[in-house]
């Protein structure tokens, strides 16, 4: 008799959806911390096209708005960095203040070169940044307290040293030094275009190479997850937290100088709350307060919609006065949004 022999059942596939390349890529995007940031800067891009029509997206509209979205960039990026090693400073808006201050003084009270003036400047915010990062190191201290305290302190000698030296709050370049070959570097357009937004790029690319490709930018994120952890493990992590607080003073102190350059003075309240529209540039972006999570691109989409919202409340003929309530709720929403896409991105790992 024949014996049967029967074959072996067939396995079952998985589901197509569990392997499919569609949803490989919703979990790649859903781990992005800049994805929020993304989105959010689409709608606020459609938002104001619809409500403030052609001139926001003409070529002069978009020249227009880019260059507040471009020095806050700047600032956002080094910023965004140290919030994801898992600190804060809340000085740099005094400190483009007291380094603009320094730049105006140097020139129009005591005849130095404008490039002299600007070195002096970016030698003294290093050092303060140097300062802050030592001081956070060594006593534990939380960067919040520190930094919030050289807001103040800063914030009271430059307006103090101004007043005894010059007699005034503003002081003026003369219109040979406006002319110099540090505006042509720094500030002056090229079509609508002003140098800052350059200046700006250049930053987000080297910041984004930082983060992504290099030891130091897995030291930062390192840092900021578990700070025990990273320094058990040989990450020097009081140098990174130095080094970056060096870097949001360098930022600040660039910022100073393409504004003393495009107005032609150094004034001391031009720097008022900067430190917090930085911030809110980061979170809109995807850093977390915690530290140890966010991207310098996401930082950079996050300054583009604020850059946008500063221009398009006035091209769509709405009172500016409801600017930082847009602002808010934009902060407000960008949370949110970053909240649920992280949950989603745990979920489907």
């Amino acid at each position: 008799m024949a014996s049967t022999v029967n074959a072996p059942a067939p396995a079952a596939s998985p589901p197509a959806s569990d392997h499919s390349p569609l949803r490989g890529g919703l979990r790649k995007a859903l781990r992005r911390p800049e994805l929020g940031a993304l989105v959010g800067t689409v709608g606020v891009f459609l938002f104001f096209c619809v409500t403030a029509g052609s001139v926001f997206y003409s070529s002069e509209g978009i020249g227009n708005w880019l260059t507040p979205a471009a020095e806050l960039g700047i600032l956002a990026v080094p910023v965004a960095l140290l919030m994801i090693a898992g600190e804060f400073d809340l000085s740099i808006g005094s400190m483009i203040t007291a380094t603009g201050m320094i730049v105006a003084i140097a020139v129009n009270k005591y005849g130095l070169p404008i490039g002299v003036a600007i070195v002096v400047a970016f030698a003294f915010a290093l050092a303060i940044g140097f300062f802050n990062g030592m001081l956070v190191v060594k006593t534990g201290l939380p960067s919040f307290i520190v930094t919030l305290a050289m807001l103040f302190l800063l914030a009271g000698l430059t307006i103090g040293f101004t007043r005894i030296l010059t007699d005034s709050t503003i002081v003026s370049l003369n219109g040979a030094e406006l002319d110099s070959f540090w505006s042509s570097l720094l500030v002056n357009k090229t079509g609508n275009f002003s140098r800052e937004v350059f200046w700006w790029l250049v930053i987000v690319g080297v910041g984004t190479w930082v983060l992504t490709k290099t030891r130091f930018g897995n030291w930062i994120y390192s840092t900021g997850d578990n700070q025990t952890a990273a320094r058990n493990m040989g990450v020097k992590t009081d140098q990174v937290r130095i080094k970056l607080f060096m870097a949001t003073a360098a930022a600040a102190c660039l910022v100073s100088v393409m504004q003393v350059l495009t107005f032609g003075s150094g004034d001391v309240s031009r720097g008022f709350q900067r430190e917090f529209e930085a911030i809110i540039a980061a979170v809109i972006g995807g850093c977390l307060l915690t530290g140890g999570y966010g991207s310098v691109i996401g930082a950079a989409f996050g300054a583009l919609t604020f850059g946008m919202a500063t221009l398009g409340i006035t091209y769509a003929g709405w009172d500016s006065n409801w600017f930082k309530a847009f602002l808010g709720a934009m902060l407000l929403i960008a949370v949110l949004a970053n909240n649920w896409v992280r949950k989603k991105a745990l979920e489907a790992r």
